[in-house]
């Protein structure tokens, strides 16, 4: 089984996603960063994928640095390296057999360029439906799991049940 990689664009995203959009047009861009970081923790856990998020230091000038959060990789490039020419050469180094890199990025040259290096590409859209159904995958998941915990202490197996069901049924 191939180890999946997410290489995120984390501007792009910001500037893609209507409630990060919102933050970053009240000038919010930090709390944006780390909304954006606990969103993509929740994905990398439920989708079992590991995640890199790339911030261009252009925004941040002086700030490069490696880091993790939320059990996340973050990078702010150096100051005169773009998140995409970043991505480039990441996707090219993890891209092998063993490893699936896919790149959410809205840049259309970049996805070509990126697609061309053996990676995959997701737009910013395609990767924030994409959360929304794994959120909503986690909330049923979870859900089920609560009603599951809360039948389990009943003295009655699933065949008893059924039948009581059956005998309810016949009754009305």
């Amino acid at each position: 089984m191939k180890k999946n990689i997410l290489l995120v664009d984390g501007y792009n995203m910001i500037g893609a996603w209507p409630e990060l959009q919102q933050l970053k047009k009240k000038e919010e861009l930090g709390e944006a960063r780390d909304q954006l970081l606990r969103i993509l923790s929740h994905y990398r856990k439920y989708e079992n994928v590991e995640v890199h998020v790339i911030f261009d230091a252009q925004l941040v000038p002086g700030i490069q640095k490696n880091y993790e959060a939320y059990h996340l990789n973050v990078v702010f490039t150096k100051e005169n390296e773009t998140a995409d020419t970043y991505i480039e050469r990441v996707a090219g180094e993890l891209s092998n057999r063993l490893t699936q890199v896919t790149v959410a990025t809205s840049d259309l040259a970049e996805q070509w360029l990126i697609f061309s290096r053996g990676a995959l590409r997701k737009s910013a859209r395609e990767l924030y439906q994409e959360i929304k159904r794994t959120n909503k995958a986690i909330t049923e998941e979870s859900t089920y799991l609560k009603n599951k915990n809360l039948r389990r202490n009943s003295p009655w197996d699933a065949e008893q049940l059924m039948t009581l069901e059956q005998l309810r049924d016949k009754l009305s």
